[in-house]
């Protein structure tokens, strides 16, 4: 089934909250900062110049990603998960891939991301995708041990 890429939008929210939500109690827990970042998207990313994709397989959404204004020229890659059941599909990759064209769009010049070492498939295709481990520059997590940055004039689509 071919998977679609679709904008944020109010209806979506509920999705975006409890897809991350999921993977959150599956792999951690859930901090004050994801729930206000979830339960307020437009102000956490919206607003700031940032955007929310989503994976959309038929009628099911099954992943999402966020691109969170960090700097002029940079956006961080934020909040992506897909769904236990559509998990093994490479839709992990899409959304990541789908964020850094969005990036692009936007006249980013650097991607940054921040993720914990035990997650080491989504370290995988990070590093496939041409990003690079850098030292931590800020703990708005516990779980954060883990930061990446991808320069887009290195990114290869088809890598």
């Amino acid at each position: 089934m071919n998977t679609e890429i679709i904008e944020y939008n109010t209806a979506l929210q509920p999705y975006y909250e409890q897809l991350n939500i999921d993977w959150l109690q599956e792999f951690f827990a859930v901090e004050e900062a994801d729930k206000w970042m979830l339960e307020n998207p437009k102000e956490a990313i919206l607003n700031n110049g940032g955007h929310i994709l989503f994976a959309k397989r038929g009628h099911e959404i099954v992943g999402t990603v966020a691109l969170k204004f960090s700097a002029p020229g940079v956006y961080e890659l934020a909040k992506m998960t897909v769904a236990k059941t559509a998990r093994g599909f490479g839709l992990g990759r899409v959304l990541c891939e789908a964020a850094i064209q969005k990036a692009k769009q936007l006249g980013a010049t650097k991607v940054i991301l921040y993720t914990n070492s035990k997650l080491q498939d989504a370290i995988h295709i990070y590093g496939k995708l041409g990003f690079e481990q850098i030292p931590v520059d800020k703990l708005e997590f516990v779980r954060i041990d883990t930061m990446m940055q991808l320069t887009l004039n290195t990114y290869h689509e088809q890598a």
